[in-house]
């Protein structure tokens, strides 16, 4: 089952996503990927704070920033995956280089592939991301780059998904499939 969950930031995602992922595992093995790679202190305070929220889950942590399907050598592939987030392996593949942060404007393309070959080989997973490109602002260049690519992202994840759920202000509103648990 591939379950793709999106909304604002801070809207209590993650929690909703874990608690799914656990109750999809049904007892079984579970994978955390965790894709933020930190760049400064508010970033590892929200790592602190994941790490907090899953405690006693159960979950296998596996840090996963870049080359998604990379995680496939270390797991059973008949477990269930969490990865959150798509947002952050974006940025992550779209500044490869963080000493120069040059933009890769072929990332979004790579991370299709690469989410795709996760989700084609899992069994069971759930997948978290923030939708940033909502509002009629214009940005720069480069930010709008990254919207477009999560939107693309986002798109392909909601067509392959069985199950797809938006989490707005702690409600959650299924737009595709359903849980079935």
């Amino acid at each position: 089952m591939i379950v793709f969950i999106t909304g604002g930031a801070k809207n209590g995602k993650s929690s909703y996503a874990q608690d799914l992922a656990v109750k999809l595992a049904n007892g079984g093995k579970h994978y955390y990927l965790a894709t933020m790679i930190p760049c400064d202190e508010e970033d590892r305070d929200r790592i602190r704070h994941h790490l907090v929220d899953r405690a006693g889950l159960g979950f296998e942590t596996l840090e996963q920033g870049r080359d998604i399907a990379k995680c496939l050598e270390h797991t059973d592939k008949e477990g269930t995956f969490l990865l959150d987030s798509v947002t952050a392996l974006l940025l992550n593949e779209l500044y490869p280089d963080p000493t120069t942060w040059k933009l890769d404007p072929a990332a979004p393309d790579r991370c299709q592939a690469g989410l795709e070959a996760l989700c084609g080989q899992v069994k069971n997973i759930v997948l978290v991301s923030d939708y940033i490109y909502s509002d009629a602002m214009k940005y720069g260049e480069e930010t709008e780059i990254y919207r477009r690519g999560l939107a693309q992202l986002d798109r392909f994840l909601a067509g392959i998904s069985d199950t797809v759920i938006e989490v707005s202000a702690g409600s959650h509103i299924i737009h595709k499939g359903g849980i079935g648990l």
